[in-house]
């Protein structure tokens, strides 16, 4: 079995295993902001902080891709969001 394409729209599951989590209520939500599996692998690195890592140069983040990494952050303490 191939993956999916990274500028696919991801199920409910491969969201799930992008961002390791079961909270279909947060599932859910991140599937309606119709972000690309890609555009969740961003907001995921984003949220665990490995852009910083990567080194790539701080920017916000965009369109689909910052509404996830909202979902993502939201339970985050507010020290911990950038």
């Amino acid at each position: 079995m191939t993956p999916p394409a990274p500028d696919s729209r991801p199920t409910l599951s491969e969201i799930a295993k992008i961002v390791r989590d079961d909270d279909p209520e947060k599932l859910a939500r991140i599937l309606a902001t119709g972000a690309t599996i890609a555009e969740i692998e961003k907001a995921v690195l984003w949220a665990s902080g490995a852009e910083d890592v990567l080194g790539e140069a701080p920017h916000p983040l965009e369109g689909a891709a910052a509404l996830v990494y909202d979902i993502l952050t939201a339970d985050a303490p507010e020290e911990e969001r950038r």
